[in-house]
């Protein structure tokens, strides 16, 4: 009889994607004050300045918090998805090459990109779910019910999973030595046509500008959240909002993968 040499059984492709999620999620615990200083301070402002102080001057009515609560929580989820994945992704491609590792991994390399955008959906929700209780403590009093969460989770994922494959895509597909432009051509765009600060439908004496918004994928996010926390007000459907965000997921999730699978060939 003839002995066969033991062999070492390889990791399961599972296991391999646990273990690169895990270590992302580890890194942002050992730096959770600076992750939710970055990812807050802005729609904590924006929700301050407008829905608080212009409120308390008489510049605006007490009514607009209302309008401004599920844009902003909107806008911290998909703004925390979309930088999660563009401005590391620009770094490893280019200066640490630290990319290379993940791409040493027993694992596709499609399911190293998902990793990413899966990381980045974590960070975002976090994101989302910490403006609950500061909005209460700014505005003092919070528009949900524990029957709104499941609605309002769907959606902070939908958009999420959207601004991560968003920024996927810019990462793998601007230089280096361009990202600082592109963002600063995008992100404004993003925050003011993405209907966090007013109804989509109140824009109806403003068609080219309502036209404008209805391609930028923060509208439907901001439109769910505002569907569900103040429905009194104006909005979209919520189906219309969950059938635009999977048409967006499909297009920028597929230039994502493409961007990511290019870039790691290279």
């Amino acid at each position: 009889m003839t002995a066969t040499p033991p062999t070492s059984a390889a990791p399961s492709v599972g296991r391999a994607f646990r273990a690169l999620l895990w270590r992302d999620v580890f890194v942002t615990g050992r730096e959770l004050v600076p992750f939710l200083l970055q990812v807050v301070l802005q729609p904590v402002f924006l929700l301050f300045v407008f829905g608080k102080v212009l409120v308390e001057l008489g510049f605006a009515t007490a009514e607009y918090s209302a309008v401004l609560l599920p844009g902003v929580i909107a806008l911290a989820a998909f703004l925390t998805a979309l930088q999660t994945t563009a401005f590391p992704l620009v770094i490893d491609f280019s200066y640490t090459k630290e990319i290379e590792d993940r791409l040493l991994a027993p694992l596709p390399t499609y399911l190293v990109a998902i990793e990413k955008i899966a990381f980045s959906l974590l960070r975002a929700l976090v994101a989302a779910l910490v403006m609950f209780p500061i909005s209460l403590w700014v505005l003092g009093s919070l528009p949900v019910r524990w029957s709104d969460a499941p609605v309002l989770l769907l959606f902070l994922v939908l958009g999420s999973l959207v601004g991560a494959c968003v920024g996927m895509t810019i990462g793998t597909f601007v230089t280096p030595n361009r990202i600082n432009v592109v963002f600063a051509v995008v992100l404004t765009p993003l925050l003011f046509t993405g209907s966090t600060q007013f109804p989509w439908q109140s824009l109806d004496s403003l068609r080219w500008f309502q036209v404008v918004c209805a391609i930028n994928p923060l509208t439907y996010v901001s439109e769910a959240l505002r569907a569900q926390m103040a429905p009194d007000l104006p909005h979209l459907p919520l189906w219309i909002c969950a059938l635009a965000l999977t048409g967006f997921l499909v297009l920028f999730g597929t230039t994502s993968l493409i961007g990511f699978r290019r870039r790691a060939l290279d």
